[in-house]
């Protein structure tokens, strides 16, 4: 194969034939195509795009560069989400559980945070012997077993992307709505998944910034996964405030483990009774207090059922999802799950009894009362990520009991003195600064301010 030919090509805004983009892709995987003539190739498609069939062909032939998970039939259909990424994100580890409670098979692969953006498995390293990383037949036997895993891909699953990936990051080729799509749907379709929910974040801290950028990602990931054969949909939420009231990994477990305790539950159900038509718009003051998280943890799980037909419409999904979630069966399969995967569960609990695990708590306190009318994500992932619970570079160690929680948020009245969030930090030093930086993410207004709904716009294969 002549590839410099190829990158000639797609240079001059041409189409490549399938067969060219497969055969590609499997010789730079076999290490035949060196990177520097990769990362031209990669550069090309960021500035002429690929066709809709590129992106079709070049995300199958990366699924294709590995192993493939294979699972044996069962009435359980195959299922799964993925996040685009955001600060507080940590939706994955109660609605695994769920899905499964729910009658379905949840092979859940996810990444590791980079910067700012946390990552699922980071949260994950927080608990005692938990194992991230399986190897193909265990993902399958566990799944089968258990119904869900949350794990990392292994060594030989989609290797074509972990090299692709590493070229984009060092050739300023990340922003590319082609190759993102390729990159994310790879990974997803090496599942064997019957259905998908996207969740494609924007706002000031997400990867896309702007609705209309996301709505692009949104349609382009929802088109072909749909061509794929995976009935696929997205949603498009905000992230310029934090998911949930706490950000920074074992900060975001313990909030996991809280939506999933059936405390409460009659309220959730009832915000989920309560909602019109197919939003959760117009709920009441005492079921947004059951907070974000769980609207969130719910609008996914109840987009698949809609999406498998087991329910008809979102309403009765959402009330199907919140009356399994009410039951604390969730609880009790997290549990089995973290037990499966090498959890010392009297150790977990342990840990999970305490107040903190940080050395250092100190409470940012409003000095006004009001209104909170900003609760800036990005300020508050920068400060999580110099506090230690983030990463500057792939090599970058994790300190996971940093970070911020019992966040006060847009719509809620303070008094002077009140609590805007608690800072978990490594020593005084740390926490003194945080301090002093985390007071500019907040705004406090004399009048409560209208906040948007946390879903914004839904994406599916019929628009």
């Amino acid at each position: 194969m002549n590839f410099l030919s190829l990158i000639e090509s797609k240079r001059e805004g041409k189409t490549l034939a399938p067969e060219q983009i497969q055969e590609f892709i499997r010789e730079f995987t076999a290490g035949t195509i060196p990177d520097y003539q990769m990362a031209a190739m990669l550069m090309a498609i960021y500035f002429r795009g690929l066709t809709t069939a590129e992106i079709t062909a070049l995300t199958l032939a990366m699924r294709d560069s590995g192993d493939v998970l294979k699972f044996l039939r069962d009435e359980r259909l195959l299922v799964d989400k993925h996040s685009t990424g955001g600060i507080g994100d940590k939706v994955s580890l109660p609605l695994a559980p769920l899905l499964a409670c729910l009658g379905f098979r949840v092979p859940m692969i996810s990444g590791r945070g980079l910067g700012i953006t946390g990552g699922t498995l980071d949260k994950l390293d927080s608990i005692p012997g938990f194992k991230t990383l399986l190897p193909a037949g265990k993902i399958v036997d566990q799944v089968q077993k258990i119904g869900c895993v949350i794990c990392g891909q292994t060594d030989r699953m989609v290797p074509a992307d972990k090299k692709i990936y590493a070229l984009r990051d060092v050739s300023g080729t990340v922003p590319s709505i082609p190759l993102i799509t390729a990159s994310i749907l790879s990974k997803k379709l090496a599942e064997s998944l019957d259905a998908l929910v996207l969740d494609v974040k924007f706002g000031c801290a997400a990867f896309m910034q702007t609705r209309t950028d996301a709505r692009k990602l949104a349609k382009a990931m929802v088109a072909l996964g749909n061509e794929c054969g995976v009935n696929t949909r997205a949603i498009l939420t905000d992230m310029n405030t934090p998911l949930g009231r706490a950000a920074g990994n074992w900060l975001e477990v313990k909030e996991s483990v809280a939506c999933l305790e059936p405390i409460s539950c009659s309220r959730r159900r009832e915000s989920a009774h309560s909602s019109p038509k197919n939003s959760w718009r117009g709920l009441t003051s005492a079921a947004t207090e059951i907070n974000d998280l769980s609207l969130l943890v719910l609008d996914c799980a109840a987009h698949l059922l809609v999406q498998t037909r087991k329910a008809k419409t979102l309403a009765a999904a959402r009330n199907q999802a919140a009356d399994c979630l009410a039951s604390g069966a969730p609880r009790k399969k997290w549990d089995e799950m973290l037990v499966a995967q090498g959890t010392d569960l009297g150790a977990f609990n342990k840990k999970l009894a305490l107040d903190h695990t940080a050395p250092v708590v100190v409470e940012l306190k409003a000095e006004k009362p009001g209104f909170v009318s900003r609760c800036d994500a990005r300020l508050i992932g920068e400060v999580i990520r110099d506090l230690g619970g983030g990463r500057l570079t792939k090599e970058s160690g994790i300190n996971y009991d940093v970070g911020i929680d019992r966040l006060a948020k847009p719509g809620e009245a303070v008094q002077k003195s009140s609590v805007l969030a608690r800072i978990h930090a490594g020593d005084q030093s740390q926490a003194k600064s945080a301090c002093v930086r985390l007071r500019a993410a907040f705004e406090i207004s004399a009048r409560r301010t209208v906040t948007d709904p946390l879903v914004i716009e839904v994406i599916s294969s019929s628009k």
